[in-house]
């Protein structure tokens, strides 16, 4: 059976990914993630409306993901849904892709899709429900463990981007962006296969341009997620937040050479880091 067709028979979008880039096993799974989240880089203080977090295989950035995910351990109940966008690696469409799921399951259960909320954005010209982009993807799964094993009761809008304008996509974020029950994750890698001294430059430049909520050097040659990250910096300027890099790594200093890296950032957006304006 093919895995559209459990979608559309279940409603549930089964893993895609587990076993590949995380664990299958549930409590080898659990163990992981909270390995991760226990050794993170951490912001004192700081519980972000928005992360960007990375999106590879767990032993390659699981690390930095728990840097990005660690201000919210502890959350509960206070966030009760989480708006994921990310880049689509293995279809090409225009504007952003819906899931027709109405839940995605990991080896930790199935989170739900808030499926009011969709219905804020559904009806826009550049949205679009697309199973094809997202039953393969691995962007938005591999975010799923860290919620899961943070927050206890929580939805998800899960949102794919491909070929859209800044506007088209900010235009689809404003309507989710919610209230303090409401948190944002962008998932994206950085840099992609240069040698390790290259990706540190690289990805120092990007982590500067996202700080200074400066959408002008953030390109897909930066960032795989870019189109994300560039609308989730337009919402940080309208919203009077500032953006913070918390962890800023490569798959050279985790666990694969240093001749040909990924880059790995993770990022917060808060009230709490916003900058002076010169």
């Amino acid at each position: 059976m093919k895995t559209e067709d459990r979608v559309v028979r279940s409603g549930i979008r089964p893993p895609a990914c587990a076993g590949r880039f995380y664990p299958a096993d549930a409590t080898e799974l659990r163990e992981l993630v909270e390995t991760c989240l226990k050794h993170a880089r951490s912001v004192p203080g700081e519980f972000p409306k928005a992360i960007i977090a990375p999106h590879a295989g767990y032993i390659y950035s699981g690390p930095i993901a728990g840097s990005a995910y660690r201000p919210w351990r502890g959350a509960g109940r206070r966030i009760r849904r989480v708006v994921l966008l990310g880049p689509a690696h293995y279809a090409d469409f225009k504007g952003v892709a819906l899931s027709s799921a109405t839940g995605f399951e990991t080896p930790l259960g199935v989170v739900p899709v808030d499926g009011d909320l969709i219905e804020t954005v559904r009806r826009l010209p550049q949205v679009r429900v697309l199973d094809s982009a997202h039953d393969p993807e691995h962007a938005l799964e591999v975010q799923l463990p860290f919620l899961q094993a943070i927050l206890e009761q929580f939805s998800i809008v899960p949102l794919l981007v491909g070929a859209a304008s800044d506007e088209e996509v900010g235009e689809v974020l404003e309507p989710l962006w919610g209230d303090a029950e409401t948190r944002v994750v962008v998932s994206s890698d950085l840099s992609h296969y240069h040698d390790y001294l290259t990706a540190l430059a690289v990805d120092a430049a990007t982590a500067r341009a996202i700080e200074h909520l400066d959408i002008g050097i953030i390109d897909g040659d930066h960032a795989c997620g870019s189109r994300a990250i560039r609308a989730l910096i337009g919402m940080a300027r309208r919203h009077g937040l500032g953006a913070r890099a918390v962890d800023l790594r490569n798959s050279g200093d985790t666990a694969g050479p240093r001749d040909r890296v990924v880059g790995y950032g993770a990022f917060v957006f808060g009230a709490g880091n916003v900058r002076p304006r010169p």
